[in-house]
């Protein structure tokens, strides 16, 4: 059914096509073979009417005014009137007295003797045509008055004057114009038969079969077999398309084989990127460990002097119970340290989830709380966003804020001043984290997301913290950036979309 449409439009737009032209050329002919046959008509009628005015002049010359008189010629001059088609006429002696006329009484007939009177006059031959009438195709003139002078050696002695309807010669035509049209009918019918089966087999049947063999190969079958066909534009279609068949065909294969390389270059990439998260996660954890362990070794040497105070034999019951109770909140300390180094440190790629931003930059900062790093740095918080849950893997989230805090502590030296920031702006939350430390230079201010970039001293740093953060954010759907500000140090802006309640909430979808 999904070829015969195609090719039923095609039979119908070649059928009405060569309806219209066969009809339209049909016409056409018509209309000139009416018109040329119109004017033969018309010629024959000045021909028989200058005959007719020949013979009244004649008749004039011999008898004069017993045209008048004579009872017996009037009729047989009536009638050769009226056999030659003519309705009227009229003969008029030198002074305008009528001698003759026959026809009835009209308008017709007092134009025709007006006419006599201004033959007369002027001693001319006219030729008139008045009136006006629905002719065969359009308005024509209604009669035909012919008027000439009676000379006599070169004298006026009268003039003779005939004059006649057309209306006849238009009904006659009128008439085998109806045969006319069904001639023209006719012709067309077969005509139109004809060039269809003609048309149809030379060029909807190959149509209908280059249709079929596109068809078959769009819905994946192999190359289908073209046999050689003629030299017409017919047969360079469907080489042309054997061709082009052939091209697709090579071209699909190795587009097969592509995709099938790009679907392991996607794949080599996302272990890459997995492992790079992953290394810069554990160079994150070395740094933090060492500061972890100075910050251990405080409460483990308010243990140690306890142990030794519990060791005494004057102590009483209630100051022993007080020393296991600072003991035990030493040791829940020391253990909360390890808990979040711990919890940091799990292997990335954790499932995404409904997770609060505010909750995790809390965590990072309370995470970097006992940090060398952070000595001096009291973190101004401003946390405005109403909105600020994103579908992400909190673990990843953390990762971002840790590399970017550890970043600007490591560029602030004498005034230590770092600012947390967030807003909603549209369909995602904005997190800005101003530092006032060094700043970046202009030239490398677009290259600072690249993978190794970094202005830290060997062993300081990876150069991968900004650009698994970049990949991080992007993989959310967000956007992350960096300027610098008006005054000292620089600022990184976050956007990540908001969860709008669908799992898996990315850029473009609502919150």
């Amino acid at each position: 059914m999904g070829l015969r449409l195609p090719l039923q439009s095609l039979r119908i737009s070649i059928l009405a096509q060569l309806a219209f032209l066969i009809l339209a050329a049909m016409l056409l002919i018509s209309v000139v073979m009416l018109t040329f046959q119109e004017h033969a008509l018309i010629q024959g009628k000045l021909q028989q009417g200058r005959l007719l005015s020949s013979t009244l002049r004649l008749h004039f010359k011999e008898r004069g005014n017993s045209l008048r008189k004579g009872p017996q010629l009037k009729p047989a001059l009536t009638r050769l009137i009226l056999t030659a088609g003519f309705s009227g006429a009229s003969v008029m002696d030198q002074k305008g007295r009528i001698l003759f006329i026959a026809g009835t009484a009209g308008e017709l007939r007092q134009k025709g003797i007006a006419q006599s009177r201004q033959t007369l006059a002027t001693g001319k031959k006219t030729t008139r045509f008045s009136g006006q009438t629905w002719g065969v195709l359009w308005l024509a003139s209604d009669s035909l008055i012919i008027s000439a002078p009676v000379l006599d050696n070169g004298r006026i002695q009268g003039s003779v004057t005939v004059w006649s309807s057309l209306q006849n010669i238009y009904r006659k035509m009128r008439r085998s114009g109806k045969l006319i049209l069904i001639y023209i009918l006719l012709n067309t019918l077969i005509l139109i038969s004809v060039g269809l089966y003609l048309l149809s087999r030379s060029v909807v049947k190959p149509v209908h079969k280059l249709l079929h063999i596109t068809e078959a190969f769009t819905k994946g079958e192999a190359l289908p077999f073209l046999p050689d066909s003629s030299e017409n534009e017919m047969g360079q279609l469907n080489r042309s398309l054997k061709m082009m068949l052939k091209k697709l065909e090579e071209n699909k294969q190795e587009l097969q084989a592509h995709i099938s390389s790009l679907e392991k270059a996607n794949e080599e990439i996302r272990k890459t990127q997995a492992e790079l998260i992953k290394s810069e996660k554990l160079a994150s954890v070395g740094r933090l460990a060492t500061g972890i362990a100075h910050e251990i070794g405080n409460p483990m040497g308010i243990i140690l002097g306890y142990m030794d105070l519990l060791k005494r034999d004057d102590l009483t019951g209630p100051e022993r119970q007080d020393f296991l109770n600072r003991v035990e909140t030493e040791i829940a300390r020391i253990n909360g340290i390890i808990r979040q180094l711990l919890d940091f440190s799990r292997p990335a790629g954790g499932e995404p989830k409904e997770t609060s931003v505010h909750e995790v930059i809390l965590a990072t900062l309370k995470m970097l709380e006992p940090q060398p790093l952070m000595a001096g740095i009291e973190p101004d918080i401003l946390l405005r966003a109403e909105r600020d849950t994103v579908w992400a893997d909190p673990n990843q989230l953390q990762q971002v804020f840790l590399n970017i805090i550890i970043n600007a502590a490591d560029a602030m030296e004498a005034e230590k001043s770092l600012v947390i920031m967030t807003s909603v702006a549209g369909n995602t939350i904005r997190i800005k984290i101003k530092d006032t430390g060094t700043g970046i230079p202009e030239k490398d201010i677009d290259g600072i997301f690249d993978p190794f970039y970094t202005t830290k001293p060997p062993g300081k740093g990876t150069g991968l913290g900004l650009s698994v953060s970049y990949t991080i954010i992007k993989e959310l759907g967000g956007t992350i950036r960096a300027e610098n500000n008006p005054g000292p140090g620089a600022t990184i802006t976050l956007d990540i979309p908001l969860y709008n309640g669908e799992s898996g909430g990315g850029a473009g979808h609502r919150a």
